[in-house]
């Protein structure tokens, strides 16, 4: 049946020397279609839709789910194995830049960037006596979750200063390393650090695990980074500890829902900062996570076992649907 690979995103002009001729490239879908295109596909190149049992009754001959990013809490992983379905990810795609990104994010808003910039638009005056930016160095930078871009964003910690403490429950304590302390709770963490910066995948288990009772358990002008999952976050909880002047600021690149509604109360807050879920959106990266997938897909429709299979009890299923097909 050959690589017939539905993308779900449009495949702009950079990425397509990264498809080889041998494909036959299915999809995007339509406004009024969002899965046009993709009943005959063998494999998916996967963004934002949900993979699950209804989408799946859409695709027949689908054989893997190919994320162009690290996270996969779109996939619904029991159905794929039940149905022998591959699901992967890029899990090394995104580090770099989401990162650095982290990285911006708390610095913009540990020195206050947008409420200066915002007064100075005001001629407000009086800008060095009102300035109240947290010096970071000294200070304790609380990692949850402590992956790959984590201990990217510890060790810029560490370079600025920076105390770095860590809570990753799934982690041997050798995975520590010796300049990074382990914190063995979550509300150890939040107690001891002055700017947190979240790090982990989102589950139904830890949605809006940021919520009023997290934020009152934080240093009193701690400051809050979320690059991970906006699902992961209660706003109001957040807006209400901004108000009340416990948290003194706060970046995200990722909400719930995305984009937010222009008029959305976190967009116009001088405390906060928020981009729209960019953070592994550099040229480099897109390569990387879209090459990634594509390379994995391919291995699949061949027969080989890809290197980040998510859903490895799904693999001799696909192996039987493969032989089966041949």
């Amino acid at each position: 049946m050959g690589y017939r690979i539905w993308f779900e995103r449009r495949v702009t002009p950079e990425l397509i020397p990264f498809v080889p001729p041998s494909v036959d490239m299915l999809g995007p879908g339509r406004d009024d279609d969002p899965l046009a295109g993709i009943s005959t596909a063998r494999a998916a190149i996967a963004a934002r839709h949900d993979y699950d049992d209804t989408l799946f009754d859409r695709a027949p001959d689908l054989l893997g789910v190919f994320r162009t990013g690290i996270g996969y809490d779109t996939v619904d992983l029991e159905a794929a194995t039940r149905r022998g379905i591959a699901a992967c990810n890029v899990p090394q795609g995104p580090t770099v830049p989401t990162a650095e990104h982290s990285v911006a994010l708390l610095l913009a808003a540990a020195k206050q960037l947008v409420r200066s910039s915002d007064r100075l638009r005001a001629g407000a005056g009086n800008y060095f006596s009102k300035n109240g930016a947290m010096e970071l160095d000294g200070k304790t930078l609380g990692l949850v979750g402590f992956g790959r871009i984590a201990r990217r964003v510890g060790a810029v910690g560490l370079a600025l200063g920076m105390e770095v403490l860590a809570h990753d429950p799934y982690l041997p304590d050798e995975a520590f390393p010796a300049e990074v302390e382990r914190a063995r709770t979550l509300e150890e963490l939040l107690g001891r650090s002055d700017a947190i910066s979240v790090h982990i995948p989102m589950s139904a288990d830890n949605s809006r695990m940021f919520n009023a009772g997290t934020f009152a358990a934080m240093k009193k002008g701690a400051v809050f980074v979320n690059a991970a999952r906006g699902g992961l976050v209660d706003h109001d909880a957040l807006i209400g500890a901004l108000d009340s002047g416990h948290l003194s600021g706060a970046g995200l690149d990722v909400t719930d829902p995305e984009p937010l509604a222009p008029d959305h109360p976190l967009l116009h807050r001088t405390d906060v900062i928020v981009t729209p879920h960019v953070a592994s959106a550099t040229p480099e990266a897109r390569e990387r996570m879209f090459s990634g997938a594509v390379r994995q897909a391919l291995m699949v429709l061949d027969g080989q076992r890809p290197p980040h299979l998510l859903n490895p009890d799904a693999w001799p299923g696909v192996l039987g649907r493969l032989a089966a097909a041949r």
